[in-house]
């Protein structure tokens, strides 16, 4: 049974979709995660735009109304039956983000009990078999197995084993 340590933003939760849906109603331009390319929203906006775009994490509700992205809910399900499933989030940076981040697990991934709901500010803390994260910060850190999930602000990441999308999982376990 292996313990494997799932991050929240853009593994199981669609922040960049947020941001993007954010920013076209405030500025009634979309950007595609396309356009993101190896980066994040705020870099590629116009520079009178980016301070709003770096305030929208800091809102009451950003990270409780993330979209879940695709076959998440259903793969980390059936994960948790054959392996020791951990949801390690960062949660300290953002004002509302730690009591955002807990309504979002309760309603979307009730399956994983509270005590494997770990809510820190540096996941250096967190021990485990496998990392799925979506950041190198997290990942080059990790003394386990490191899996990239995926976005568009990592495209250009080739040091980790890498997984494209939730069906991709029985791939790795």
């Amino acid at each position: 049974m292996l313990r494997i340590l799932i991050d929240m933003d853009d593994v199981m939760a669609d922040a960049t979709k947020q941001f993007l849906d954010l920013y076209e109603r405030d500025f009634g331009i979309r950007y595609t995660k396309e356009q993101l390319h190896g980066t994040k929203l705020s870099a590629i906006v116009p520079p009178e735009h980016k301070q709003k775009v770096l305030m929208y994490p800091h809102r009451k509700g950003f990270f409780k109304d993330l979209p879940v992205i695709e076959n998440s809910k259903e793969v980390i399900e059936e994960l948790n039956k054959r392996h020791e499933v951990f949801i390690v989030s960062a949660a300290m940076e953002f004002k509302h983000s730690l009591y955002d981040k807990f309504e979002w697990l309760a309603e979307h991934f009730s399956f994983i009990p509270w005590k494997r709901r770990v809510f820190c500010g540096d996941k250096t803390i967190a021990k485990g078999d496998v990392l799925i994260d979506d950041h190198d910060f997290n990942l080059s850190l990790f003394a386990g197995r490191a899996i990239v999930f995926t976005a568009p602000h990592n495209v250009h990441y080739t040091e980790y084993e890498r997984l494209d999308g939730w069906l991709d999982a029985h791939h790795f376990f």
